[in-house]
């Protein structure tokens, strides 16, 4: 991941999917405004109510209860339209939050869908999934923030002091230097808590990846008796955000008990200079009125400051998770002006090719490899040689160190990756499905295949016949990756994707090792049938996989050692008689 993310870069990102919808946001602003000015004026007529109920309160008078009446139904008016005013803005908020949150997730999971192999390998997916479904959530929480408390929070204190100094230059004095000096000491309590605050978050992502890593290995973590280990695993987590989240909370509030004596201060501090003031002739009761709705909205409003910003920076730390991953370039990016792959006849090339995970540990070193149009292919090699790197390279899930692969003579590097992993079928050893019915697994080789071309592949690959059994049939959910599968059948379904697939290239990494011998059978048949007219390559440990090849290669510390038909490297005294 990359370096911490900033609140500006989090909020460009927030304003980037915003102003997808101009006219909605530029309504919703104003009718939140103009019902927070409403409310802001509405002590005014209190204020005239009670001077007029103060000066005929010994002597009321017909023409003193209509102007009294007067004032009550405008009150009554101005509370009307700020209710309808509110109710348009919460309409208005509910579809721009919602259309807003929708583009954040597509964002998201678009851009970490590009990321590369080694990304997901080394990030635990329950982490990934929690980041994506924090940072659309956080927006709402960052909207509502600045909607419902930061912004109503800066035109009460503009429209209060304004409304105060035309009544009272003092108290107005007084309330503009508690404003500001509160606003500074909340700001700068909330920034002295903030890298508590990212920690707790942090660990709680920690925690989440913690938990889903536990329960997607609770079968092995049962087989091995790991229940208590994996128990004080996650405890030991869970502590260390318990006592992140704790020292937080703690400094939260001793932030508040701060904020607390100065609200306690400037209320006695505004009652008694306006007794002076009344004292003096001054002020009124219409004032009195006016200086305590006023003094109690202010300090209400500005009490929440702390929380607001404690909401409003959660949210923001939440959503920095997210933004790390946007911050992080993908490694595998396709080239500038990357054309589509077009496979004519299907030669893969592998020149000179060095490739390592790691600086000091070298897979493939200086690997050269010529496959022909239509060649059948076998890698051989001790575990560790080499072999599934090879396969990985050719998908350029990972780009070479140095040397070039090609196919029919263009380099994977500069066409597409869509077109690149379009024309190449893979049967792995260990299929993953998606948690989705059997149809829909088997028709992701080529998603525009009707029904009828799907049971056909299906019959060809023999897992219509377990797929019949099944009282839902086709419509059958297999499970979370596949887990109400067995592995035979994972790998049947597999290969029934890659024979719908029909690409020129065919990739099997051990695609009958979970077959018993019955089912062996049949796939061979099957598989031998998806060979015609495409280049394979073949990476398998069985001698009935490997006597159907063309040729065989062994792979020894990424290199080809040896090569030929299974009776020529037989003859040898050589590695592959050993294996």
């Amino acid at each position: 991941m990359q370096q911490r993310t900033t609140v500006q870069q989090t909020m460009t990102i927030f304003w980037q999917h915003l102003r997808r919808y101009p006219w909605l946001a530029i309504t919703l602003i104003v009718t939140s405004t103009a019902g927070t000015v409403i409310e802001i004026f509405v002590p005014l007529y209190y204020k005239w109510f009670f001077d007029e109920l103060a000066s005929s309160f010994t002597h009321p008078s017909a023409v003193m209860m209509q102007v009294l009446t007067a004032i009550l139904v405008a009150i009554l008016a101005l509370k009307i339209v700020r209710w309808v005013l509110t109710r348009t803005a919460g309409v208005l908020r509910v579809k721009l939050q919602t259309l807003v949150m929708a583009d954040l997730s597509e964002t998201s999971f678009a851009y970490l869908m590009r990321h590369s192999y080694r990304f997901f390998s080394d990030t635990f997916t329950g982490t990934l999934v929690r980041r994506v479904s924090k940072f659309a959530r956080s927006f709402e929480g960052v909207a509502d923030q600045l909607e419902f408390n930061l912004w109503p929070l800066g035109l009460t204190v503009v429209g209060v002091i304004a409304v105060t100094t035309w009544r009272s230059p003092l108290l107005g004095g007084i309330l503009a230097i508690w404003s500001v000096l509160f606003t500074v000491i909340a700001y700068v309590l909330t920034e002295w808590r903030q890298p508590y605050r990212l920690a707790a978050a942090e660990l709680d992502s920690e925690a989440t990846g913690a938990l889903a890593d536990a329960v997607t290995n609770a079968t092995t973590a049962k087989l091995f008796s790991g229940l208590p280990y994996e128990t004080e695993r996650y405890h030991g987590v869970i502590h260390r955000w318990q006592q992140a989240t704790e020292l937080s909370w703690r400094y939260g509030e001793a932030a508040n008990a701060t904020l607390g004596i100065l609200m306690m201060a400037v209320e006695f501090v505004l009652l008694f200079a306006a007794v002076r003031l009344w004292q003096r002739g001054l002020f009124t009761l219409g004032d009195f009125a006016l200086v305590q709705a006023y003094a109690f909205r202010l300090t209400d409003k500005l009490w929440n400051l702390g929380p607001t910003m404690r909401h409003l920076y959660t949210n923001l730390a939440d959503a920095a998770e997210m933004v790390e991953i946007f911050n992080t370039p993908h490694e595998i990016k396709d080239s500038y002006g990357a054309k589509n792959l077009i496979v004519t006849e299907g030669c893969i090339e592998f020149q000179h090719v060095d490739f390592g995970f790691h600086q000091t540990r070298r897979v493939l070193d200086k690997f050269t490899m010529t496959i022909q149009p239509g060649e059948r292919v076998a890698l051989v090699g001790s575990s560790g040689a080499g072999k599934s790197t090879i396969t990985n390279l050719l998908f350029r899930f990972y780009d070479v160190d140095g040397g070039r692969i090609l196919i029919d003579g263009q380099n994977i590097a500069e066409v597409t990756q869509d077109s690149l992993r379009e024309a190449i079928a893979l049967v792995p050893q260990e299929p993953i499905l998606f948690h989705r019915t059997l149809m829909e697994n088997i028709r992701y080789g080529r998603r525009t295949a009707s029904d009828a071309e799907v049971i056909e592949a299906a019959h060809r690959a023999h897992c219509h016949e377990f797929i019949s059994d099944l009282p839902l049939g086709y419509t059958t959910y297999v499970g979370e990756r596949g887990i109400k599968l067995s592995g035979g059948e994972r790998q049947r379904v597999a290969i029934a994707r890659a024979i719908l697939k029909n690409a020129p290239i065919l990739m099997l990494d051990e695609a009958t090792s979970s077959l018993d011998s019955e089912s062996e059978a049949f796939i061979q048949d099957a598989l031998k049938e998806l060979m015609q007219g495409k280049t394979v390559i073949v990476i398998a440990h069985r001698l009935s996989t490997i006597l159907s090849m063309d040729r065989i290669l062994v792979v020894e510390d990424g290199c080809v050692v040896d090569q030929g038909t299974h009776i020529e490297l037989l003859k040898k005294l050589g590695i592959y008689q050993k294996l």
